[in-house]
């Protein structure tokens, strides 16, 4: 079994990372038999950390656990998407490949998200991190050209519903688990542990 002391860790120096510790921890080797008792296979159990790098995106997960949601603008005035905002989050304009601005847009997302279309699934997907069913939505902004796939939280979800962001500002992950999303005029009390309204904190 490994412990924290002896997981490997990460830290950035001269613009790089400098990983330390170990990353993969293999196991002991059970076997599998049939219904006759005789072997059929093997597992071969390992533990691996993996190192994901957001570049440019860290802006964006480290918002969501201050409860905060970021979108990205192309300022560039030469460009036929000049002034579109994004969401999910761009670090660069599909059409002319500048580097986007980083807008706030907590507010608009409390004054006017919507479910655009939703689907419930009873199948959570790798390493079964959400509770089912899991009400998928996508949400819909004013002035937002795109649009963001989420969870609702609480309560069932129909098209065109409001719907208000909660953010895990007290235990973030740093993912984009830390973002979900309720229904207009949800109490505070309703909410899952860890999660908060938008601009809050705990």
């Amino acid at each position: 079994m490994t412990t924290h002391t002896t997981r490997g860790t990460v830290r950035v120096a001269g613009h790089a990372y400098k990983p330390d510790g170990r990353f993969h921890f293999p196991a002991a080797q059970t076997p599998i038999r049939d219904e006759r008792g005789e072997l059929a296979g093997i597992t071969n159990p390992r533990e691996i950390i993996h190192i994901h790098s957001y570049g440019g995106e860290a802006v964006f997960f480290e918002s969501l656990g201050r409860g905060r949601l970021p979108g990205s603008r192309c300022d560039n005035p030469l460009c036929v998407a000049h002034a579109s905002v994004f969401l999910p989050f761009r670090i660069h304009c599909p059409d002319c490949l500048a580097r986007c601005a980083v807008v706030d847009l907590t507010s608009i997302a409390q004054e006017t998200a919507r479910i655009h279309t939703f689907m419930i699934t009873e199948r959570t997907g790798a390493f079964n991190t959400l509770p089912t069913p899991i009400r998928f939505i996508n949400v819909e902004f004013e002035g937002v050209c795109t649009i963001l796939m989420s969870t609702l939280c609480v309560g069932e979800p129909a098209i065109g519903m409001r719907v208000m962001p909660v953010f895990n500002t007290e235990a973030p992950t740093y993912t984009i688990l830390d973002l979900s999303w309720v229904p207009l005029g949800t109490p505070a009390g309703e909410l899952p542990r860890y999660f908060h309204f938008g601009g809050t904190t705990p």
